[in-house]
């Protein structure tokens, strides 16, 4: 079956990989629907942190399907079902996973990060993502290119509850890529206003627009501070989320927040790029809160397919290609080369 891969060391490919054969206590699942992410693209250009050299791995994880087999020693699931599958499983014993909070586990492991992941065909799941609970059965009537979304909406929503965003607070998101719009799209349906984005693709502002942005700044051109305080009256924001990965706009976001203001670091920054030089005063008179997530738990999981179901959260207008898995070169060629926003494969 046709695969995206990457081999630790090696570099990237499109190949032909088998059919993943399954023991007594797993599950296998036929992919519906899969989403190339960000994290793909970053182990395509530097290699997976989590990998072992030489490791050839199947990529992606963000993905949904039907049960295609069932163990004999599986209880609970039956052929036909479908599922969607959070991609992190730990080690069971540390004390982020007996708060249920695996992507926190010093020990983790995930779908295409250490182990062959969606991008494909077929994936096996192995008995300790069934043990802990990573898979949500999904309700017939939500398509699977939106429901594969349900992976990066629970990155966001852990995000959003870490600062603890309520409704009627003033939001800034810098970034208009996919994850800083479904910021925007969550924060909206959360009932933040004003919602400020910054980019300098005007592409991306515009849909930003479309999915719940009050106001749009393209940050090549114009001061972020500037219009942030012509959006809050010059009281400045309750939360600003940084959804692209530039050092250098962590403490220009930091000065736009008001007394009692909340930052959540949300995208990750490159090895040997990730120091900045914060105002320290600044937190500290202003009663500031600095934080950061990775990821996301599976109570995030299924509460982020909850509000893609529900239509509470449309993530439709984030989604930007819908390919065949038989165009998974052209697929990554585009993600690759930074164009449209999020791409979801098809199985066939």
């Amino acid at each position: 079956m046709l695969a995206a891969t990457y081999t630790q060391g090696k570099g990237f490919a499109i190949t032909d990989v088998p059919k993943p054969e399954i023991h007594a206590d797993e599950l296998l699942v036929r992919v519906h629907a899969t989403a190339i992410c960000g994290t793909d693209v970053k182990i395509v250009r530097n290699g997976s942190r989590r990998a072992k050299d030489g490791q050839r791995l199947v990529l992606g994880h963000e993905f949904v399907g039907t049960i295609e087999a069932v163990g004999s020693g599986v209880t609970g699931y039956k052929t036909g079902m479908r599922i969607g599958v959070a991609p992190n499983f730990g080690c069971g014993r540390c004390e982020a996973c007996k708060l249920n909070m695996a992507n926190m586990c010093a020990d983790y492991s995930a779908f295409g990060i250490d182990m062959d992941g969606s991008h494909t065909g077929f994936v096996r799941v192995p008995a300790a993502v069934i043990a802990q609970g990573n898979i949500a059965v999904l309700p017939e009537n939500v398509a699977w290119d939106q429901a594969a979304l349900a992976e990066p909406l629970s990155c966001v929503l852990n995000g959003q509850n870490s600062v603890d965003l309520k409704a009627g607070e003033s939001v800034a998101v810098y970034g208009a890529g996919p994850m800083g719009l479904l910021h925007v799209a969550l924060g909206a349906a959360r009932g933040a206003n004003p919602i400020v984005v910054a980019d300098t693709n005007a592409e991306r502002l515009g849909k930003a627009k479309e999915v719940g942005a009050t106001v749009t700044v393209d940050s090549s051109r114009e001061s972020v501070p500037e219009r942030v305080k012509e959006a809050t009256g010059g009281r400045g924001l309750d939360i600003v989320f940084t959804a692209v990965s530039v050092a250098q706009i962590v403490p220009e976001a930091l000065q736009l927040l008001a007394p009692f203001g909340r930052i959540c670091l949300f995208a990750g920054l490159l090895k040997g790029k990730s120091e900045v030089t914060l105002d320290a005063n600044l937190i500290h008179y202003r009663n500031l809160v600095v934080t950061g997530t990775t990821g996301g738990c599976n109570a995030d999981y299924r509460a982020a397919m909850d509000l893609i179901v529900s239509g509470r959260v449309d993530v439709r207008l984030v989604i930007s290609h819908v390919m065949p898995m038989s165009k998974m070169g052209d697929a990554y060629e585009l993600a690759l080369a930074g164009k449209g926003l999020k791409i979801v494969m098809r199985g066939e």
